[in-house]
Formats: C-alpha cells, structure tokens, sequence
C-alpha cells in the first residue's frame, strides 16, 4: 500500500545498526510540542466533560458506548494509568510536577481498594490461596463448581510483601468502576456494600466472568461487594460458582497492564524531573510506584500457582513450591477476594495463566529491575523483574510472525482447565501456544491497537536500554507497520485495524530462535482509530530516536499531522460506524429457573438480553440511533472522545518533540 510521507521520503524498513537520527533534524518538533499543551488544555477543561466531579477521568465523554467498558462513563484503571502518563509528560514540558503527583493520589484514592475495602486480608493462608474451579469456553457452562479435589500450589511472595509493607493489603488497582454509579450498586471506595442506586460518586463492579466465549454484549454487570441486596437468592455468585454454600464477600480484579502503564510513567517522570534537577519533586509518588510493581509480581504466577511449565491435568499437574508456579510473563490479571464477615477467616488470591503478548511491558520492568528509585523493597522483586524483563523479550521474538506483527500469546492452563492442548502445539518454556489467549468474541489477536501498545513499550525499552533482540524484532515489525500505513492530505490517513492469522510458531529454543516461517499475519482491514495511531506514532518515534530510521520518524509525524487535521472542540475523533451495536439485542445466559434483579428493578432470568439488564440505555441521548439499527435501519455513527485516545495521542505529540525537537 502506497505511503505518502512529509518531504518526498518514502518508507524503507528500519536498520537498527543505523546511526541515531540527528535530534533537532524531525520536521514539526515544535508545532507537536505547542498541539500537546492546545490538546492537554482541552483535555483538563472541565466543560468538555472528560472527568466526573471527583476528577476521574470517564473512559468517554459520550454515554453510548460498548467496549471492554460496557457504559461511556464507566472507567478503567487503564484511564487511570493514562492520567498518571499524560501528567508525567505535561511536567516534562512545563516543569510542573503537581498534576502528576495529584493523578496518582487520585487513583490511590478512588480506584485501590483501601484497608476498610479488603478488609479480611489478614486471614488469606499462602499454603492455600484458593479453592479450583475450571475455566469454560462457553457460558452456558456456568455455573463451575469448587473443586476442593485439585491441589493448589503455594504463593512464595504473600510473606515477603507483608514483611515488608507491614500489612496483608494488597496494593493494586481494581480494573473497572462505574463513575456515576449509573447500575445502582453504590459499592463506593471506603464504604462497600454500604450504598445503593441513590449513591453518588464511584462504585467497584465487574463483568467479565464466564470463560474465553463471554464478550461484553454476554456480561453480567456485579458489584465488587457481595451482600446479595442485588441479584438472586445469593447475589450474583451463583451465575459464576458452583457452591455448597455462598458467604458474603469482598473481591477486586487487576488488569496488570494498567498497573505496568502508571510504574511506566512514574519511570519516565523520575527521569525527567532529575533532568530537570527536581527529582525530589515526584519521590514519593515514585516510591508508590515501585510499591505498586511489587504486589504486580502477582501477575507472573499461575492462576492457582501450580507448575509452570508442561502443566497437563487438573489433578495431575504438580502444586507449586517456592518459584516454580511463575512463567514470569504479565498474564491477564491478578485477583484476590475476602469474606465480608471478619469472624469467617478467609481471604483469597489467584494469578493468570494466560499470557498475551499485548500486555507486556518490558519497560515497567526494565524499570523494576535496573533503576534504584523504583526497584520495589520486597528482597526477590528486583530480581524476579530482572528474569520476567528477559521472558517478556523472548516472548515477542516467538510471537513475531514471518511478516513481522506479534502473534497472540501462551497458557499455562489449556481453555482454563489444565487440559489437553491438540497434539504439535508449539511451546515456549513449556507454555502452550494460543493464538487468541484469554478471549474469542473478537479473538483477542485481531486488533491492530495491541501491536501499538505493546511495542511502543518495547520501543521505549530498546531507546533506554539497545538491547540486541528488542531491536530485532523491532526492525521486523516496523517495516511491516510501514507497508501498511496510508497518509495522504487534508486529515486523511489509514492504519491497519484486523489482523487475520494461520499456522503457528516454532517451540521455543532461547539458544537457537526458529524463523517461524510457518506463522502468518495478514492485514484484512484498516481504521482511522484515533488513539491506536497516537501510540503507533509514539512508537515509530521511540524507535526512530534509537535506530536513526528516517523513515520511521517521518511516518509519526506525518500521522500526527493527519490527527490534527481531524481536531473539534472537544479534542480529535473522526466518524466511527458501529455494526456491531446490533448485539444490544444479544441474549445474555442465565440458567434456567434463576431468577433476580439488578439495583434498577430490570429482570435478570433466562431469555434477558445485553439491553434488557441495561435498560437505563433507553434513556440515553444517542439511543434513537441505535434502536434504530435494532428496527433493521442501517449501522449508527459516532464520533467518540474515548480519554485514553486523546491521552495517547498527546503524550505522542509531547514525544516527538522531545525526541526529535531544537535542543533536544
């Protein structure tokens, strides 16, 4: 596909033996510097509607919306690690460290569960951190019965993590809250199970619980505090587990790329403070960070930390013992759950055994493992970032296919129950290859915004560090980005949005890397997304500063142009089709005879469906449009102002100038 570049260059792919680009040489370094503080101005304005009155950042302005979010004014811990950077980059600029520290006492306040949150910790029993219950592929298999038959292994940094912080709390985010309390759960921070539907403010929920096959249109949406006031006889419990008996209980989940994105931008404000001979202005929020990477070791170990590694039967795959339940990668979550009840005495914590190749960030751990401010206190964390810093690198290089995009990622655990996986499936130290790990409704490798965001991290890591491999498989994946990108005038550009894969990779020989001759990638469509363009031009500039590929420099700033051109009042959107907006009508399992309620009185019981449990979204500004489609008129339109998009898009302009600008 033909590439159209700022100067008459045209694409080549990069050569990372190259010299470094000459700094003041990148065309628009300063324009990109004065459209990130235009785009931060509109960003923070109050009346553009991007934060709640508390000052968390929605994941969009517009209500309508259904993604991982399943409501516009939801938010994510992602949007929190996305405030953290984009504060982190406005101190670069203005040398105003104050919105950064002030974005992660927000997050610390609002989005990890304090102690009156988790409050029975103090009884989790690391020789038995949980009770089995197998993963489903579909969920209509749910409810999954407690197997107290499998053993489970033990979690060797619980002790370490309490000797050293002084207490059983867990310091991480919880993945998804409902800002406006738009469900009615009212599980507002510092007073769970104490509110309901006239609760103001923030309330801990989540979705996601029913196997690789649940998409968001097949959710259940359930307070993190469980006191059965909403849902059935036993809450929502009994859609989820399969129990002899269900207690009221407390339970958060950690999405550990968010949490690996706020360690990330603490690294880089460190840094730039020191440059600016003001590093003591950001110390203690980095010291909260490095704290924060501690308990993220979580995410390295395996979801009941059984044998990493050849882990085949629920019964007969080994429990764990001291390290050897971590595959030291940066799976899909951590989770870690409690009665309500202090005089019950038990608490939870699990790990994940699936590992994507979109949540690694071999920066945060390059961070955890070599920078003294921010390699965590625990004695063996420095370490275990040090060796999960090596796996992460290692994991890109087996995933990278012959046309050079990342395939999907390994499980520890095949479909989630330790099963079988078909005879000839590669290995990558005794992990089995999955092509669309953790999610199947859309596969979880299809879309082109995991490329960006993780290989920006590997970009930044190969910038700071040149390690050898990094920039191998970055030379790779850029000059396949590059025969893929489109930029032509007036605001007009295309990137590619679906991937289509075949084949597989070699088993993994870390002494004798194979070609992978036999995994393919094609590009089947392509999007104006906005903010995955955003990270791909922070990306290509990352990698240009550190290859010297003019190419590369040239194309990010080309797209940031092209972003700039498709500026409105509240930020940079273009129109977004949603076909996909027919599954408001998608029926949602619910075994037959249950029977409950949500907080708002909508009937949750076999044949409800994704809008029927959601029928506040009949009230919505924008519904006529989508109920619409749902009489069979054509796909709605959008034009979304998602946070983290405007987010990524700033912090690529403020990068670029960095990198590239006079006297950088």
């Amino acid at each position: 596909m033909a590439l159209s570049l700022p100067l008459g260059l045209t694409a080549t792919a990069a050569q990372s033996s190259a010299a470094p680009v000459p700094l003041a040489d990148g065309p628009g370094a300063l324009r990109f510097e004065s459209q990130f503080l235009d785009l931060y101005a509109t960003i923070k304005d109050p009346a553009n509607g991007y934060f709640s009155p508390e000052g968390i950042p929605y994941h969009s302005v517009e209500t309508l919306i259904v993604e991982a979010p399943d409501h516009g004014h939801e938010t994510t811990s992602e949007a929190y690690s996305y405030l953290i950077w984009l504060e982190a980059q406005y101190g670069k600029v203005t040398g105003d460290w104050a919105p950064f520290n002030d974005a992660w006492e927000l997050m610390e306040q609002y989005m990890i569960p304090g102690s009156v949150d988790q409050p029975t910790n103090s009884f989790y029993n690391a020789s038995s951190p949980a009770t089995y219950a197998a993963e489903h592929t579909d969920p209509s298999a749910y409810p999954s019965p407690m197997n107290q038959g499998v053993s489970v292994g033990q979690d060797p940094i619980a002790g370490e993590l309490t000797n050293t912080y002084g207490t059983a709390d867990i310091y991480g985010m919880h993945w998804l809250q409902d800002v406006d309390n738009v469900y009615g759960f009212g599980n507002s921070p510092g007073n769970p199970c104490g509110g309901g539907p006239e609760t103001e403010g923030p309330s801990f929920i989540n979705t996601f619980q029913r196997g690789s096959q649940e998409s968001v249109w097949e959710t259940v949406p359930h307070p993190s505090c469980e006191d059965f006031t909403y849902g059935g006889q036993n809450g929502y419990l009994d859609l989820f587990i399969d129990d002899q008996g269900y207690a009221e209980q407390w339970r958060y989940t950690n999405a550990p790329d968010a949490d690996a994105r706020a360690v990330q931008a603490a690294y880089w404000a460190n840094q730039w403070a020191a440059e600016q001979g003001n590093a003591s202005a950001v110390a203690g929020t980095v010291d909260k960070a490095s704290k924060m990477g501690d308990y993220l070791r979580y995410s390295m170990y395996d979801k009941y930390f059984k044998r990493a590694g050849n882990c085949v039967g629920a019964t007969s795959c080994p429990a764990g013992s001291g390290k050897n339940s971590a595959h030291y990668l940066m799976s899909w979550y951590y989770s870690w759950g409690g009665a309500l009840d202090p005089n019950a005495g038990w608490a939870y914590r699990i790990g994940s055994s699936h590992s994507h190749f979109g949540y690694q960030n071999p920066l945060a751990a390059y961070a955890l493992s070599t920078d003294a401010a921010l390699i965590p206190n625990s004695p063996s964390a420095g370490q275990d970032w040090g060796q999960s810093l090596d796996r992460m690198v290692e994991f890109y290089r087996w995933l990278q296919s012959a046309e050079g995009g990342i395939a999907g990622g390994a499980t520890n655990s095949w479909e989630g129950s330790y099963a079988t996986p078909p005879a000839g499936t590669p290995t990558f130290y005794g992990l089995f290859y999955d092509e669309a790990p953790v999610y199947r409704d859309p596969p979880s490798n299809q879309w082109f915004g995991m490329q960006a965001w993780s290989m920006q991290r590997l970009a930044e890591y190969y910038h700071e560090s040149g390690d050898t491999m990094a920039g191998e498989v970055l030379d790779k994946w850029v000059g396949w980005v590059l025969d893929h990108v489109t930029i032509g005038s007036g605001g007009d550009f295309q990137i590619p949005s679906t991937l289509s894969w075949s084949g597989s990779p070699d088993t993994w020989n870390p002494s004798n890397p194979g070609s992978n001759s036999g995994l393919h990638v094609t590009v089947t469509e392509y999007t104006q997304d906005v903010g995955v363009t955003g990270s791909l031009a922070n990306a290509l500039s990352y990698y240009a500063a550190a290859s010297g590929d003019t190419a590369a420099r040239d194309t990010a700033a080309g797209l940031l142009d092209a972003l700039w051109e498709n500026s409105d009042g509240l930020g940079i959107a273009v129109p977004e089709e949603r076909g996909d907006f027919s599954r408001f009508d998608d029926p949602v399992y619910i075994p037959s005879g249950w029977s409950g309620e949500m907080p708002n009185g909508d009937v949750i019981e076999s044949g409800a469906t994704f809008e029927s449990i959601r029928s506040f979204y009949q009230d919505d500004p924008d519904w006529a449009k989508v109920q619409a489609h749902l009489d069979g008129g054509p796909a709605p339109t959008f034009e979304y102002h998602r946070f983290w998009a405007q987010a990524d898009i700033a912090i690529a302009m403020a990068t670029y100038s960095e990198l590239f600008g006079d006297g950088a």
